[in-house]
């Protein structure tokens, strides 16, 4: 049977106990009805991860008792930074979802001149709070023990700002995935270890957006023959980066 995992955003210890967040008391206790003495893992959103066992569970809550550091290995060595134009829903919540389990390492909601989708300040918060349970959840399901950042939704020209005050690794690459550029994703050169691409709307980059990608050292590149939808690209473009310099099919 599998063992349940669990994120709890604390510094963990051998020998300490924990009170469970009350989503996590939801799943594992009133719907999967786990037995105090169950095994668990947990695991701090830093990279470390520990066995665990159900200490406690009641009508209040429950606790976990921590025991020893299992070794966590699903870490990407490819930092991948996605910056992808907000999208209606679930379509938003599947990207940041497979985001994750395709071990993205930070995640930049960006609002563009042809994005349908406007949040004001609390609709923003309520989607960040949504947005941070898909995040968890995905760790939980797929096996990291480290949570990417999920930053707060930025206009297109304020998030290239920020890039900008930042001086660019040797072996950074940065992107923006634009389906007339003259080339493929795959021919960027060199062993990037450190990747940066951003995603648009449906309607694609305006001519001004395409500038400003040029002035902050952005590359276009395009996925292959057919146009594919914003939910679609960047998860595609994850798998390609993760299969060609990261970790993915390398079984561990």
């Amino acid at each position: 049977m599998r063992i349940p995992r669990v994120h709890l955003p604390v510094a963990l210890q051998s020998g300490a106990e924990h009170e469970l967040p009350p989503g996590a008391v939801d799943h594992l206790v009133r719907v999967l009805r786990l037995p105090v003495g169950r095994e668990l893992r947990v695991f701090d959103g830093q990279g470390q991860e520990f066995n665990a066992t159900l200490a406690e569970a009641g009508k209040r809550g429950a606790r976990v008792l921590v025991h020893d550091a299992v070794r966590a290995t699903c870490s990407s060595p490819l930092r991948v930074t996605l910056a992808q134009a907000l999208a209606r829903g679930e379509k938003m919540d599947w990207i940041i979802q497979k985001a994750t389990e395709l071990g993205v390492a930070a995640i930049q909601p960006i609002q563009t001149e042809r994005t349908e989708v406007r949040l004001g300040e609390e609709r923003s918060e309520r989607r960040m709070a949504h947005w941070r349970g898909v995040v968890i959840g995905a760790c939980e399901q797929c096996g990291r023990a480290d949570v990417p950042a999920l930053e707060s939704p930025l206009p297109l020209s304020d998030w290239l700002a920020r890039v900008l005050m930042v001086p660019m690794p040797f072996d950074q690459v940065r992107l923006f995935l634009d389906p007339e550029a003259g080339s493929d994703f795959g021919s960027a050169s060199g062993e990037p270890r450190s990747l940066i691409v951003a995603v648009g709307p449906e309607g694609g980059f305006s001519a001004r957006e395409l500038a400003l990608f040029a002035h902050a050292r952005f590359a276009g590149r395009r996925l292959g023959p057919r146009v594919l939808r914003t939910e679609t690209a960047g998860i595609a473009m994850l798998a390609i980066a993760q299969s060609r310099w990261g970790d993915l099919g390398t079984g561990g």
